[in-house]
């Protein structure tokens, strides 16, 4: 009887191409998914007892010790609300540059919103204005157009984008520049969480068109957000900037007493350490507008310990018209917890509100690009202003409660009756938490 004949082994180096490359493949995939859950800034646990109010001459330093620039005096800023205001007056002062323009966005689109910020950055440098543009790469390079891009460097425009997608670096691409700033002359700036695109012009009139705030800022805070864009040229460009086009003198203009929130891969993110020692110091409101909110466990936890301390806890989010669904399942998650622990939740109707701001017993202000998420928190590069003021805090919760008369509350009994598909896509939205 013939014995079977044994099939002969092969070696694994006599793989072919397209063997190697399902290995090289599965290899790269193994190091993403390391990269993208697993190198994130340190996560702080937060145990933190009422000890202190807002008022209290301790609080300032202790909410904003991570933050590296000093609180300063002597500023103005002014709110302007949605695209028909700060449109207009960004374009304006953009046109009016008389030596420097630095820009950067997280989001800048081939519109017509973005085509009328490219021409006018175009139109002062062709006039001997130095204009800086640093854009996300993946906020803005997947929506830009490199016609768009090549005018600018054509008309005399410094351009990069910051962590561009063909980085072989998987960790940097992981870690987005969400930022908003303009300075123009170092002498004014504007920031917030704006974009550049359609869906931000107008007057919030209809779902295509959003709600949101930009600020306007005079004074010595435009040196800070400066130093901020300067951070990030300097890691892309190689170029510093100096002199008195970049950072004149700032003789006081206001009464607002403010500084920048700016945080940085791979180090320990001021804003989530701000907001935490915010939260366990309220006595009367935590009013809290955001376009994208999931919340980490201890976020969630600090809230609900401040409504057992009789604090008026108000969540104001998106509703229907919300731009991240898969987003919304993954923070919905976290509305149980809150609910049954207090916490007011209401849902903008007329549009998608992206707005990011949170008043503390009306005197002290977080306002800027962050979201109320881990990705804000953990991974992204953000840009926020602290503002200690008891006018200014009034004026961000008139803004608030104009918002809150066009919104409808979420109630315990409509999460505990939400929808088999609701609860599905819930679950498969948690994993992915961390990175929304």
């Amino acid at each position: 009887m013939a014995r079977a004949r044994k099939k002969p082994r092969t070696h694994w180096w006599k793989l072919d191409w397209i063997e190697w490359a399902l290995v090289a493949l599965s290899c790269l995939a193994v190091v993403a998914v390391f990269c993208l859950f697993f190198i994130r800034r340190h996560v702080l646990e937060y145990h933190l007892e009422h000890t202190f109010s807002v008022s209290d001459p301790a609080f300032f330093g202790s909410a904003l010790a991570l933050a590296d620039p000093v609180p300063l005096g002597g500023n103005k800023i002014e709110l302007l609300q949605n695209g028909d205001e700060y449109f207009p007056a960004m374009l304006a002062a953009i046109h009016g540059a008389q030596k420097t323009v630095n820009f950067e966005a997280y989001i800048v689109y081939s519109d017509a919103v973005g085509r009328t910020f490219r021409d006018a950055l175009c139109e002062r440098a062709r006039a001997g204005v130095e204009v800086r543009v640093l854009l996300d790469g993946v906020g803005s390079g997947s929506h830009l157009d490199n016609s768009d891009v090549k005018m600018l460097k054509q008309a005399g425009c410094k351009f990069s984008y910051y962590h561009p997608l063909h980085s072989w670096r998987i960790d940097r691409t992981n870690r987005r520049s969400h930022r908003r700033v303009l300075v123009v002359d170092g002498k004014v700036a504007f920031t917030g969480a704006i974009g550049f695109a359609e869906q931000w012009s107008g007057h919030a009139q209809d779902p295509k068109h959003w709600r949101d705030l930009q600020a306007r800022v005079e004074g010595p805070l435009v040196a800070e957000l400066q130093s901020a864009f300067e951070a990030h040229w300097i890691k892309t460009f190689g170029e510093t900037l100096s002199g008195a086009g970049q950072f004149p003198e700032h003789p006081p203009v206001g009464n607002l007493r403010a500084q920048t929130i700016a945080s940085y891969s791979f180090s320990m993110a001021p804003m989530p350490v701000a907001e935490a020692v915010a939260f366990s110091a309220a006595e009367k409101r935590i009013w809290i507008a955001n376009a994208y909110c999931t919340p980490t466990d201890d976020q969630v936890e600090l809230l609900v310990q401040a409504v057992k301390r009789k604090v008026d806890v108000r969540l104001m989010l998106p509703g229907k018209n919300d731009d991240q669904p898969l987003t919304k399942s993954a923070g919905r998650a976290a509305y149980g917890k809150m609910l049954e622990g207090g916490v007011k939740i209401f849902e903008y109707q007329p549009t998608m509100i992206h707005t990011k701001s949170m008043v503390i017993d009306g005197r002290f202000t977080l306002f800027g690009s962050s979201n109320f998420d881990a990705r804000s928190a953990e991974i992204n590069e953000e840009l926020d202003l602290a503002i200690y003021d008891e006018g200014f805090g009034r004026q961000m919760e008139a803004i608030f409660e104009k918002d809150l008369a066009q919104s409808k509350e979420y109630t315990l009994q409509e999460f505990k009756s939400r929808s088999l598909w609701e609860r599905t896509t819930e679950w498969l939205a948690l994993p992915f938490r961390s990175q929304m």
